[in-house]
């Protein structure tokens, strides 16, 4: 009997692993969240942009490339998609920085480095002109830009060495700014997070499998309203300074407010680098959004330097595909469509605006 029943058990068990595990083949209730990958089957045009419609300067990229190999395939991937600038914010003075202009320096036409600021000692008295020093001495060894910045909840704490409780509006920032101002130094900025880094941790979170992977390690103090103040009161501060604000400010979810700045203040200009994933799921409202204010936004990308990369970014700028997914670039499992750009509102995004900026010819 004993036999018979252990043998009745092991057959339930294994019609019920057939029954949730048909053909290999994960049933929803066995699935878990990560391992969701949607593949579209609508049968419905769909294209890959490979080259920017229009020459094109990606205003937010890193020092990514490790040789001179990876180096020069960069370029080669900036010429097949007519990329003619790009921005490496190293965040970087001294001998780091010097090391990284002379490093881009093999291709100095097609690279502009921005650098950061020493804010070593800002806690103590006498801060200041030796920063100032040392932004001037960046300068001279061809820093076009200062970033980028991340400001983010407890201060500059991202930066080396960090920089608690500073934000971008603090007074002892004040002399650097200032020196920005007078060598025509815009300021590239990130404030926060995107929404979904504050929320909850929960089925809720429609953000939950991109936020969550950096959440514990963010040390929340201040929301995103609470550290866009600090950018706003730079803004009216500062007049005379050009700040960049990296990722739509991270106000992807709540594009008005940041139209609200854009109407306030002349001197705010926002790139759209590694919020692509985000716009292309609301094309339409990004599109008008991006019309309205075509003369403020900037391309960029800050995704690495890789061809799939470039036509991504391309792809949701230009096309009006609907439906696909890229699983390889973004953490999320929304379906992306493309927002359609075109004419002198792409051309202004691609170029015209950060050649103004940078005082680059045409």
């Amino acid at each position: 009997m004993n036999e018979r029943h252990s043998l009745f058990s092991l057959m339930i068990l294994l019609l019920l692993a057939f029954a949730t595990r048909t053909y290999g083949q994960t049933t929803p209730d066995h699935l878990l969240l990560k391992d969701y990958r949607p593949e579209s089957i609508f049968r419905i045009p769909n294209v890959v942009v490979k080259s920017a419609k229009y020459k094109a300067i990606d205003m937010d990229s890193h020092p990514y490339a490790t040789s001179q190999k990876q180096l020069a395939r960069w370029v080669h991937n900036m010429d097949s998609t007519g990329v003619r600038r790009t921005i490496i914010l190293t965040d970087a003075y001294g001998k780091r920085f010097d090391s990284l202009a002379a490093y881009y320096s093999h291709y100095a036409k097609r690279f502009i480095l921005f650098c950061g600021f020493n804010l070593t000692g800002y806690d103590k008295p006498g801060f200041g002109p030796a920063a100032v020093k040392e932004l001037k001495r960046c300068y001279e060894e061809g820093a076009r830009g200062v970033g980028e910045l991340i400001d983010r909840s407890s201060g500059f704490v991202h930066c080396n060495p960090p920089a608690y409780w500073v934000h971008i509006d603090d007074p002892r920032l004040d002399p650097l700014l200032s020196e920005c101002a007078k060598l025509g130094m815009p300021v590239s900025i990130g404030i926060g997070q995107p929404q979904w880094f504050y929320g909850q941790m929960d089925s809720t979170n429609d953000g939950l499998m991109s936020a969550y992977e950096h959440w514990f390690s963010m040390g929340w103090d201040l929301d995103l309203e609470q550290e866009l103040q600090h950018l706003a009161h730079a803004l009216a501060s500062h007049p005379h300074n050009i700040f960049i604000a990296c990722h739509f400010a991270n106000q992807i979810t709540d594009l008005a407010e940041l139209g609200k700045l854009f109407d306030k203040y002349p001197n705010i200009y926002a790139d759209i680098s590694d919020r692509y994933a985000e716009m292309a799921t609301i094309p339409r409202y990004v599109k008008a959004f991006i019309q309205r204010h075509q003369d403020r936004i900037l391309y960029g990308t800050d995704m690495g330097f890789g061809l799939d990369m470039y036509h991504m970014t391309f792809t949701i700028l230009q096309t009006r595909d609907e439906h696909f997914y890229d699983f390889n670039l973004f953490n999320y499992h929304w379906p992306l469509y493309g927002l359609g750009l075109i004419g002198k509102t792409l051309k202004r995004v691609y170029w015209t605006n950060a050649a103004k900026l940078l005082n680059i010819e045409p």
